[in-house]
């Protein structure tokens, strides 16, 4: 199995009712995803946190060393027809929490109004409550490739991925979206080499676009209701990319966790 680790004393930081219960699949998920021979990074790439009010998540992460709203970013959520605000806090690779198994991200997800308020507490899950948790999956090595080069590799060794999950969970996973450099999805190429990559994939399981600030960022989810998601993340500036979070939050993910 891969390294993995999970926080020991996120109870001391945070009372969140569904937090084992999320523990408990997202290393279930690492298992078996260790078993089909892809290999995760040792902390969680990042998880995502419903509250109201944002203090509530964002106050005891700042003391344990995120810096909230780190890349300047707020990430409207479209979630089940309701609106929601993500903002992203990061936590340094070098802090005494990372490496106690704090997540290197955590994006902090808070209803616009009343009646996303009253849906997000109409499921019962508890506020805050953790929505889904996500494995950062270790890229292919990367040399003196150029970019157009190393999506040549990386797009396609993310499918695989994908279907080796797919094989082992057999749970169908989500959408794969694929956020590329701006650069590769503008090259004279780019049409020619993704009809080659995506052979054999349907039109409705994939979502290609130019990732804000470059570096790739290649995510799908494995549970149904979007409660355990995997992520491929080279080079990025910002923790996630506008276009994909509007994706994700309109198509891939709930609050009402129990539906299909």
């Amino acid at each position: 199995m891969s390294s993995v680790k999970i926080p020991e004393d996120f109870s001391s930081w945070l009372d969140i009712l569904n937090a084992s219960e999320r523990f408990d699949e997202a290393l279930e998920i690492a298992a078996q995803t260790a078993a089909a021979g892809i290999e995760l990074f040792e902390n969680l790439d990042h998880a995502a946190i419903f509250t109201d009010p944002p203090q509530r998540v964002a106050g005891p992460l700042k003391k344990l060393g995120y810096e909230v709203g780190w890349d300047a970013r707020c990430y409207p959520s479209p979630v089940d027809g309701c609106d929601y605000i993500n903002v992203s806090a990061k936590l340094s690779a070098t802090s005494e929490a990372h490496k106690r198994g704090w997540f290197d991200h955590v994006a902090i997800v808070h209803p616009v109004d009343s009646e996303a308020h009253d849906l997000m507490l109409g499921h019962g899950y508890g506020n805050p409550f953790i929505h889904h948790l996500t494995w950062g999956i270790v890229p292919p090595d990367r040399h003196d490739e150029d970019d157009l080069s190393y999506a040549s590799r990386v797009v396609p060794f993310m499918i695989e991925v994908r279907q080796k999950i797919y094989q082992v969970i057999g749970e169908k996973p989500g959408t794969l979206i694929c956020a590329l450099p701006p650069g590769v999805v503008a090259h004279s190429d780019f049409d020619s080499l993704a009809r080659n990559w995506f052979a054999g994939t349907s039109d409705d399981e994939v979502q290609v676009e130019s990732m804000q600030g470059g570096g790739f960022l290649l995510q799908f989810f494995v549970l149904t209701g979007g409660r355990i998601e995997v992520a491929l993340r080279a080079g990025t500036r910002q923790t996630f990319n506008p276009k994909s979070v509007d994706k994700i939050s309109r198509d891939e993910i709930s609050t009402n966790q129990s539906a299909s």
